[in-house]
């Protein structure tokens, strides 16, 4: 807690710091990886509620309790409770919902990234206002490709208008990591700064931000919103076709195999595992 004053709230998997009345971290707590399941999504739903019911908020700064991982993946093996099925307050699916008003809520999110951020949480970062990561510790990243799926929590339609259509090409389909520097050249993250000047950065941004006037940091941000989101029917199709990919037996089976060398059971192989997905299947 960095703030003398600060207030924290625990929940399953999220820890809630109240810097000021004007300015949140919220840190991802779910060991050891910072899995993302049904009960993560969960949780985000009541802090989108958190946050729609405090009007003094301006600023949510995301980060991690894991300085290895930030959030790893989509949980693989099926505990994803009703997040592709049930649906939220904005009329879509829990996924895309949480993503799509965090987008849109009038509070600024930022995501402050060191580690792992694979699949489903690099559509979460890419759905937060702004991304600055570690240029050390940082692996960023679509893999879904390489286990025989797609994106399907918005990679593929906010991914191209931040770093252009061939390289959201080779970071869908190449299915492996990127390191902070790179990501930052791409434009898939705002910036990457040292690891040890990261923190620093995004405290001096959120505070500063978190002086101005909701009124206006909400109107600014709807505006550059209608011009630089995607759709929400493309959003959905997107999540549909992944719902549907799931099912396929390649998928399945690619799935199982990663599972099998260790995927969410062994630390070495969690932090590096898209490497070796063009020869997941041999024997």
């Amino acid at each position: 807690m960095r703030g003398r004053d600060a207030k924290a709230l625990q929940t399953a998997r999220l820890r809630v710091i109240e810097e000021t009345s004007g300015y949140w971290r919220v840190l991802f707590e779910h060991p050891p990886f910072n899995i993302v399941d049904g009960a993560m999504f969960e949780d985000l739903q009541d802090l989108l509620a958190r946050m729609d019911a405090s009007p003094s908020l301006r600023v949510v700064v995301f980060e991690s309790a894991y300085p290895e991982f930030y959030l790893a993946h989509f949980d693989l093996t099926g505990n994803l409770g009703n997040t592709l099925t049930a649906v939220g307050p904005s009329g879509l699916p829990i996924l895309m919902d949480t993503f799509v008003r965090l987008t849109k809520s009038p509070v600024v999110s930022i995501a402050r990234i060191r580690g792992c951020v694979r699949g489903v949480s690099s559509e979460f970062v890419l759905a937060c206002d702004m991304r600055f990561a570690s240029r050390e510790n940082t692996s960023l990243g679509q893999p879904e490709v390489g286990v025989g799926l797609h994106p399907g929590g918005g990679g593929a339609e906010r991914l191209p208008p931040l770093v252009g259509r061939g390289r959201a090409l080779e970071i869908i389909l190449g299915a492996d990591d990127f390191d902070g520097e790179t990501a930052e050249r791409y434009g898939y993250v705002n910036r990457s700064l040292p690891d040890a000047e990261l923190d620093a950065f995004v405290d001096a941004l959120a505070r500063r931000i978190a002086s101005f006037d909701r009124r206006a940091i909400g109107a600014a941000k709807s505006l550059v919103n209608q011009v630089s989101l995607p759709h929400a029917d493309r959003l959905l199709d997107a999540l549909t076709s992944f719902g549907n990919a799931l099912t396929w037996p390649e998928a399945q089976q690619r799935t199982q195999a990663v599972l099998e060398r260790g995927l969410q059971r062994d630390a070495a192989f969690e932090k590096g595992w898209p490497a070796l997905l063009d020869r997941l299947l041999e024997t």
